[in-house]
């Protein structure tokens, strides 16, 4: 607790020495018939310095900054005001120090792992699931010691509150958050609510028994090979559906695209018909009136349409046009009329 009290204590060890000295001293000159006053006062003068550096030193302790020191009244048997860091005075005989604390964190793992874990070889912690299942878990705790709270952690659990209390609780209580979870939600997104919920009943125990929590990690969880396997076969068939139906999906969009093209297809070709078919009725309907107003127009169109070499046109007599031989030279050169038909006169019936 400091090297002042070992200080004092070595001159009380000195002290004593003077005292063991001057009594050795003073015997030797008694049996020789000398005077043994000088040895007698320099085992007065050491057992004083003994006695005196002695009850100093156990009267004075010096607490290290990251540790407290639990102070016990031995008249009452109360458990006093825990010495945080610095130099402190007790009475002594009256008070003691059983022991002092560390108040910086401390860390307790239970792994699988032989050389990860506080405790050599496979220390995991075993749990069975909602669904029957065993898993394993690895687990880190970190925590420290309430220092105002330590006086009643020694009356509760003295130097053994790790093996005592902080080992077990952990495993129990990890077990039994554990067995509020199925296999498969563990080994999917409830793993991380899991931890939450062993944290959480972890932290309200350990400040039941004046323990600060800082965190709990837990850094690896292991399922049996059965489940383990069945898990990865029903994930591959997951993943497989999901392909068909992706497949089928862009099968079945490409189908509809396929089908929505034809039927712009078919549409726009009928819109087209109909278009043209209206055109041609509109030019239809404006030839018609044309004609109407200029009867002659066919003649004309029909003679512009002669090739130039054509010098005769044979017109049959019954030919339902009735064409202007006239305008229709003037209209084109080489454009000859068919001579005249010959008058045909009816001859009278005899007797009349």
């Amino acid at each position: 607790m400091g090297g002042i009290s070992a200080l004092l204590g070595t001159v009380a060890l000195l002290g004593f020495l003077l005292f063991l000295g001057g009594a050795g001293l003073a015997v030797v000159a008694a049996s020789q018939g000398r005077p043994a006053r000088g040895g007698v006062l320099l085992a007065v003068v050491g057992l004083v310095l003994g006695l005196l550096f002695s009850v100093i030193s156990q009267g004075i302790i010096i607490v290290e900054p990251t540790q407290v020191a639990v102070v016990i009244n031995t008249l009452s048997g109360n458990v006093e005001e825990p010495r945080q860091g610095g130099t402190h005075v007790i009475v002594p005989v009256v008070q003691r120090v059983p022991i002092v604390y560390p108040i910086t964190q401390q860390e307790y793992t239970m792994s699988a792992t032989s050389d990860e874990g506080s405790r050599g070889g496979d220390d995991a912690v075993e749990a069975r699931t909602s669904d029957g299942q065993t898993v394993r878990l690895d687990i880190t705790t970190i925590f420290r010691v309430i220092p105002s709270q330590a006086g009643s952690l020694y009356a509760a659990w003295n130097d053994n509150y790790v093996i005592g209390f902080v080992r077990p609780t952990v495993r129990s209580l990890t077990r039994e958050v554990v067995s509020q979870f199925s296999a498969e939600e563990i080994y999917g997104e409830a793993r991380t609510q899991m931890g939450d919920d062993i944290k959480a009943a972890v932290e309200v125990r350990f400040s039941e028994e004046n323990l600060e929590l800082t965190d709990l990690l837990v850094r690896d969880i292991t399922f049996s090979e059965a489940f383990t396997e069945a898990i990865e076969q029903k994930v591959v068939a997951e993943q497989n559906l999901q392909r068909s139906r992706t497949e089928a999906a862009r099968a079945e969009t490409e189908a509809t695209g396929r089908a929505n093209a034809a039927i712009a297809a078919a549409e726009g070709e009928a819109q087209s018909t109909i278009l043209r078919a209206q055109a041609e009725a509109e030019a239809l309907r404006l030839v018609s009136e044309q004609i109407a107003a200029n009867p002659s127009l066919i003649q004309y169109l029909y003679v512009q349409n002669l090739s130039d070499n054509i010098s005769l046109a044979l017109v049959p007599s019954n030919s339902p046009f009735l064409f202007d031989f006239e305008s229709l030279g003037s209209a084109n050169p080489n454009f000859v009329a068919p001579p005249a038909q010959p008058q045909v006169t009816p001859t009278p019936a005899p007797g009349g």
